[in-house]
């Protein structure tokens, strides 16, 4: 999927090695899944060997791959993403697509429902071969997906089936921010569940799991003010789900690499909740031209700037949220450092 991948992977080994299944985790998240195919080929008879694998495959990878056969595939979520590398969105959509190109009847496909170009692409017939359970946050799908299998989200309960039993769990002590953090859930659940994770291990991550760094991570309060980490939200689709996650008096901080990324879906929710926006780097120029008008705006010329002056506009109550909708590499070589820089400039406030 866009958005999504490393946490919902993270979710799911959680709740595997919490079940005391042996699992590694790695792809695009950690070690690449070659040199761990390597290390296993060359592995003695001693040697630990994991249950289950758990692969972060991007679309950069899908582009050349040719055997690649998960017996799970879980998609996330698709929205425009990689436009400097991809002609058009339908290209990065073939590009993902690839992931199915190996199905067969013991595939099982799991699939975020409440995204219209996720269902889209389950027609495809590849996706069709295998099993499809689907997740959702909209209480009206619960009969169909309880029926065929799959995870529905209803007010603070998630409700799962991927046998004849249905699990439940609460979300009510969650300890990561968003809405999209049930979807990651629920995903993972689904996953998890099919190679034995068990209901107390998944229940016990949802409740003390406080999500991955650069991922609306909080960082701290500065004299009522606090201050969350988003710098893994590199495209709109993110900025929209972390902006999401608060209610309103929020100052933003956007910008990084220009990537021909259009912001404008972006206008009803910043017109709505953000009452400042800062934007920085190679994209300021287009952000501010598709959002500008829809908040009090400034353009600044260094990152710390942006920081320092999002502080000087923030008051009693006020969210100031980090979530660039743009890659990092225009002033950093990683969101992590972009996302480090940002939470030591926070550190230093008094």
């Amino acid at each position: 999927g866009t958005n999504g991948k490393s946490t919902t992977c993270k979710l799911i080994e959680l709740f595997l090695t919490e079940s005391g299944v042996p699992t590694w985790l790695g792809g695009n998240f950690g070690e690449p899944l070659v040199e761990y195919l390597h290390k296993q080929k060359n592995a003695g008879p001693d040697d630990p060997k994991p249950k289950v694998v758990v692969a972060e495959v991007s679309s950069f990878q899908l582009e050349h791959s040719e055997r690649f056969t998960p017996q799970n595939i879980v998609f996330t979520n698709l929205a425009e993403n990689h436009q400097d590398r991809y002609r058009s969105m339908e290209d990065y959509v073939n590009a993902k697509r690839r992931i199915f190109q190996n199905t067969n009847q013991s595939t099982t496909s799991i699939l975020n429902a409440d995204d219209n170009a996720v269902v889209e692409l389950a027609r495809d017939p590849a996706v069709q071969r295998g099993r499809i359970f689907y997740f959702s946050r909209k209480p009206q799908l619960e009969p169909q997906i309880m029926t065929i299998g799959g995870a529905v989200c209803i007010k603070n309960e998630i409700r799962v089936r991927t046998g004849p039993e249905i699990e439940t769990y609460t979300v009510k002590q969650m300890k990561m921010r968003g809405k999209h953090s049930i979807d990651n859930i629920m995903a993972a659940s689904l996953a998890a569940r099919e190679h034995g994770a068990t209901h107390d291990a998944i229940q016990k991550v949802i409740d003390t799991y406080p999500g991955m760094p650069h991922r609306l991570e909080y960082v701290r309060r500065v004299g009522g003010v606090e201050f969350f980490n988003d710098s893994k939200a590199t495209n709109v689709h993110a900025v929209f789900r972390a902006l999401d996650a608060f209610e309103e008096n929020i100052i933003l901080i956007m910008g990084g690499k220009d990537t021909n990324l259009s912001y404008e879906a972006l206008r009803d929710v910043v017109k709505r909740k953000v009452k400042t926006l800062i934007l920085v780097g190679e994209a300021k120029e287009r952000i501010n031209r598709d959002i500008g008008d829809f908040s009090e705006t400034f353009l600044i010329g260094t990152f710390e700037e942006a920081v320092l002056i999002a502080y000087q506009k923030s008051r009693i109550a006020d969210t100031v949220l980090l979530s660039p909708g743009a890659s990092s590499f225009d002033m950093f070589d990683s969101y992590e450092e972009r996302g480090n820089y940002f939470k030591e400039i926070v550190k230093r406030f008094r």
